[in-house]
């Protein structure tokens, strides 16, 4: 693996940073997760997603217990280096409360905006 890829990454103060979990085909975002630099090297050398875990203090991998494996399709850094994306090959859930995505249980009231609304 390229180190400059870990090197150009940048690191919150802990040490790590975010990586963003998208199901490949169908762009649904799954889950939010945190790596430092040997996440980051495990993720794109190995296939499976890996993660450190701030509760545990350990590197965990989705679905070493669960079987609700993540299997890596691509990864892309933002335009800052401070998030990754990840496009995964979800199997099950990807979410520790057994839905599909971390993000189906708390949906918000929000005002939804439209470009016309500038144009006022």
């Amino acid at each position: 693996m390229d180190e400059s890829i870990v090197d150009r990454v940048v690191w919150n103060s802990d040490g790590l940073f975010p990586a963003v979990i998208q199901q490949w085909d169908s762009r649904e975002v799954l889950m939010l997760g945190w790596m430092d630099r040997e996440a980051l090297r495990r993720t794109l050398t190995e296939g499976r997603v890996t993660f450190w875990s701030r509760s545990r203090q350990e590197y965990w991998r989705k679905g070493d217990t669960s079987g609700h494996a993540q299997f890596v399709k691509s990864a892309a850094l933002d335009c800052d280096a401070d998030t990754l994306l990840v496009e995964v090959e979800q199997i099950g859930a990807a979410c520790h409360t057994g839905t599909r995505t971390c993000f189906d249980a708390d949906r918000l009231d929000v005002v939804v905006g439209t470009p016309e609304q500038e144009a006022r």
